[in-house]
């Protein structure tokens, strides 16, 4: 795959890496947004992009997602990836447990599908919840609904657009802590797009700094979790990564 042409593609013969990206880049008339980017995500592994603002973030999750198209570059996805963004976009005219069915893959089977979204919805928390309406949800059990229809369709490369921004200090570090157990569950692989730098460091191995479309900086987190935001590594890691982000 080259040129305009570059979009996701199933490459099984990857088996080692959720997602490879190589000389991408992604122009809006003569604004250049991605600039040759060359990534890969390896199956299992946690990966965090951060950056100020417009600097292309959500446009490359959004070109992982096949939601978008590159100018120019390759990109393959070994599997099909899902996508939990910062609102839960739930349907408020159908019950949560439908919600999730929508995120199973086609040909679709309405009792398979609805026995597969409850008990995503158990492994959440939300079991007593399936049959509610969106709208009577709190935010944290809203992203938790959102995240269970990401996960339903099993997919081998979770995307994460800010999903945790809205919502308040406690029900994040919860949100932090389900997402944890179900990727040490599940394995799959993560690009996790965040303004919050002590999120990234929390929940990531490593933590990309995405500067004026190309990738700054890579920074491999050693530390094993789980990981207390408070401690002086945790601050020794942000530290460095606010200075490559230009705060420090």
């Amino acid at each position: 795959m080259t040129a305009a042409a570059a979009t996701p593609i199933a490459s099984r013969s990857a088996r080692t890496a959720a997602a490879r990206i190589t000389g991408l880049s992604k122009r809006f008339g003569e604004r250049t947004v991605l600039d040759g980017i060359d990534l890969e995500i390896g199956a299992g592994e946690i990966v965090a992009l951060v950056g100020r603002s417009g600097s292309g973030k959500s446009t490359l999750l959004r070109i992982l997602g096949g939601l978008d198209s590159a100018s120019r570059g390759e990109v393959s996805v070994d599997g099909r990836p899902t996508i939990v963004f910062q609102e839960p976009r739930l349907i408020p005219w159908q019950p949560v447990v439908r919600n999730v069915a929508l995120g199973r893959p086609k040909p679709r089977n309405r009792r398979a599908d609805e026995r597969a979204a409850r008990d995503l919805l158990a492994e959440v928390g939300l079991a007593g919840r399936a049959d509610a309406w969106p709208l009577t949800l709190s935010g944290g059990e809203a992203q938790r609904a959102a995240l269970a229809r990401a996960l339903v369709a099993e997919p081998t490369l979770l995307l994460l657009d800010e999903p945790f921004g809205a919502l308040d200090a406690l029900t994040r570090l919860t949100m932090h802590e389900l997402l944890l157990g179900l990727h040490a569950q599940r394995a799959f692989g993560v690009l996790l797009v965040t303004h919050d730098v002590l999120e990234a460091i929390t929940l990531a191995d490593r933590v990309l700094v995405l500067d004026e479309g190309r990738i700054a900086a890579d920074v491999p987190i050693d530390l094993p979790r789980p990981r207390t935001a408070g401690s002086p590594e945790i601050a020794d890691y942000a530290t460095q990564l606010l200075t490559l982000l230009g705060v420090h």
